[in-house]
């Protein structure tokens, strides 16, 4: 057997084992969401005493959208005198504060909290740090500037949260507000729908651990305190404060029925830049972390976080070998004589990654015979490109070697009023 042969049956075993192993997480997915519509419907008939909670939203340059997103705050069913709604106004240039201002004097839930001048600028995790200082509630919630979660996400979130003391956070699902804009939106809807189904409630129900996806969530005031705030050096610092949640002996749960809906990037050069940000991040917690899984308490964690390695690495490598070889073969520059059934083997595989995506969109309804042929599409383009965002990161990251610095998401204007936010396609 010669190196490319072996190249070959190296790529086809890592690729149909992270298949599989997914493929496991889709279906722990499914069970976890027939559980919670049970779960729903027992939180909808009992009576919870909720405590004081702070939503929290970092805000820069966010005129276009920051209205709508008060306006959502406002609508939540939650005790109106438990709730502070808490604006942090980091620095902008634009007319963010006197929107801010405008609501604050209608709701007295409203308020504005201003970074100090030469204090901003610096990124999420910053505009946190200094604006949770200010926070005198129970509990804490995150939320994106151009979020409109759902009436009833906050009560859920917090419901679930005083219900379990195991519990340090709880965290809801995201939906794209703008997945019908254009080609890229349909695929990042895809994308999301397919990673909150299959990793966040496949690991959950299988391993008890959920990593924050940045907005949509809760978790105890006393809890960020003790943690002394996000790391600001993280351009993912939800996936890095989740480690040392975990690490100090909480849980993280992941409920599919309080939902936000948010903007996705809607040109190719946003999302570059964005997903960038996220690998770049994610290279950040491994780097931090990796050297101390044999240490971790929770030993799922470890497991968790060799998992995040092998798909960020192990999985593309076998990828590319695998792209690379086909192009090479099918140009007649090589040939892999191999005997075995490697064509139904691959086409087996694919097969197994259209499944795996479908039963996941049927959790939200949006299983349409019609998505078939965009997943398929999806998977010869779109997750293909990510493979160019693992070298880009790697490159800016080990040889230009930048600084981390925070990107934000570029917006666009809300056209459509808040009551006809798409929430009634929901279960």
């Amino acid at each position: 057997m010669n190196f490319i042969e072996i190249l070959f049956l190296v790529s086809v075993i890592l690729i149909w084992f992270m298949i599989a192993y997914q493929f496991v997480f889709t279906v722990y997915g499914y069970i976890n969401y027939m559980k919670s519509l049970k779960e729903k419907k027992h939180f909808d008939s009992v009576e919870i005493d909720y405590p004081t909670c702070s939503v929290l939203i970092p805000a820069h340059n966010e005129e276009k959208v920051i209205a709508h997103t008060i306006e959502a705050m406002m609508r939540l069913n939650y005790p109106k005198d438990k709730l502070k709604i808490v604006v942090i106004n980091d620095g902008s240039k634009d007319s963010t504060r006197d929107i801010i201002l405008r609501y604050a004097a209608l709701d007295s839930r409203v308020e504005l909290f201003d970074i100090p001048k030469g204090q901003g600028g610096k990124g999420k995790s910053r505009t946190l740090n200094l604006g949770v200082k200010s926070v005198k509630s129970d509990i804490i919630a995150i939320y994106d500037a151009d979020n409109t979660p759902e009436p009833d996400a906050l009560k859920y979130l917090v419901a679930n949260l005083v219900s379990d003391k195991g519990l340090g956070g709880v965290i809801g699902k995201f939906r794209t507000v703008n997945k019908d804009t254009n080609m890229l939106t349909r695929f990042i809807n895809i994308e999301t729908l397919s990673f909150q189904s299959i990793l966040q409630a496949g690991r959950w129900q299988m391993h008890q651990i959920a990593t924050l996806p940045g907005t949509n969530f809760v978790m105890w005031t006393h809890l960020i305190h003790e943690l002394d705030g996000w790391d600001e050096e993280a351009l993912t610092e939800d996936s890095e404060l989740s480690i040392r949640i975990y690490e100090l002996g909480y849980k993280i749960k992941f409920i599919p029925y309080a939902v936000t809906w948010e903007q996705e990037p809607e040109t190719w050069k946003v999302w570059i830049k964005q997903r960038t940000r996220w690998v770049r991040g994610n290279n950040y917690v491994i780097s931090k972390f990796y050297k101390r899984i044999h240490k971790f308490k929770n030993k799922r964690l470890s497991l968790d976080l060799l998992y995040t390695l092998s798909l960020y690495y192990v999985f593309f490598v076998a990828v590319i070998i695998s792209d690379l070889l086909f192009l090479l073969s099918l140009l007649g520059f090589i040939c892999i004589p191999l005997p075995g059934p490697y064509t139904y083997v691959w086409a087996l595989a694919f097969i197994l990654f259209i499944f795996e995506i479908m039963l996941a969109l049927s959790f939200d309804r949006e299983d349409k015979p019609a998505k078939v042929w965009l997943v398929l599409l999806m998977y010869f383009t779109y997750c293909q490109l990510w493979i160019y965002l693992i070298f880009k990161a790697f490159y800016i990251d080990n040889i230009k070697k930048e600084k981390h610095t925070w990107d934000k998401t570029v917006r666009f204007d809300v056209k459509k009023p808040l009551a006809n936010e798409p929430g009634a396609e929901t279960k």
